[in-house]
């Protein structure tokens, strides 16, 4: 069924993703949708007639950019906070994707099957880079709940691995520095681990990493050439890698089984 949008109230902007295919209502202050979730949406390999879940969708920014990219697989968002649910409706309405994408009340928290859904294909999340709260503050209390995990990264991976079936993959985007923690969390129930590198610049440290997963996969762990957002020189603001990314004019690629 096809809701009334309301118009945009103060404090919200709206603003065009993936080369201008995606209208995203989002809070001016707080989390806003970026670099990250365009990532994720360019790495998120669903086969037509497979279902996706986004655990932590937030507003939908990564959701409905990997809808537009997958444009024959089901999508499903997770989300707690009742702000963000309510744009990501708003959202999934704006872009005409209310046929195959939904997004409901969670917690990953709490069990999987609270969800009262059968497993997916693939599930895929950007979680809050951080789960000690000594360690650092959130720049602005409207952040706190995208960069904290009140429950611990522990959590995310053991939600991720209960939402997919038997050989479904599990996609994450996280701080690089972080990658230990997220290869021992995985490894509870999955294998078949690949990783790409997030450079800022060819020279520079990784800052993110994109892990994909399979649940009770057995290959060897595969590191695969890394993705580069900005070059050093130049006019561009991006690599023409990841400008073609941004705009939906290319995927991020895993290996074959």
């Amino acid at each position: 069924m096809t809701h009334p949008v309301p118009p945009l109230p103060e404090g919200l902007s709206e603003n065009r993703f993936l080369g201008g295919q995606v209208t995203l209502r989002q809070p001016r202050r707080g989390y806003r949708a970026g670099m990250d979730a365009a990532l994720l949406a360019a790495a998120c390999d669903a086969a037509p007639g497979e279902r996706v879940l986004e655990a932590g969708c937030g507003v939908g920014g990564a959701l409905l950019a990997a809808a537009v990219r997958r444009p024959e697989a089901v999508f499903v968002g997770v989300e707690r906070d009742a702000q963000a649910l309510e744009l990501a409706r708003q959202n999934i309405e704006i872009n005409g994707l209310g046929d195959r994408v939904s997004v409901r009340a969670g917690e990953v928290a709490e069990p999987f099957v609270r969800l009262g859904l059968p497993p997916f294909d693939l599930a895929m999340a950007n979680p809050p880079f951080f789960d000690d709260p000594e360690a650092l503050r959130a720049p602005a209390p409207e952040k706190a709940g995208a960069w904290m995990a009140d429950d611990g990264f522990s959590a995310w991976a053991a939600f991720l691995l209960k939402a997919v079936r038997p050989g479904g993959r599990i996609l994450v985007i996280h701080r690089a520095d972080r990658l230990a923690d997220l290869l021992e969390a995985l490894a509870a129930g999955a294998g078949s681990i690949q990783i790409r590198p997030v450079h800022p610049f060819a020279d520079a440290p990784a800052k993110r990493v994109l892990v994909r997963a399979v649940k009770t996969g057995r290959a060897p762990l595969r590191l695969l050439p890394p993705v580069v957002l900005h070059p050093r020189s130049g006019e561009d603001k991006h690599t023409a890698e990841a400008e073609a990314i941004l705009r939906g004019a290319a995927a991020i690629d895993w290996a074959a089984p």
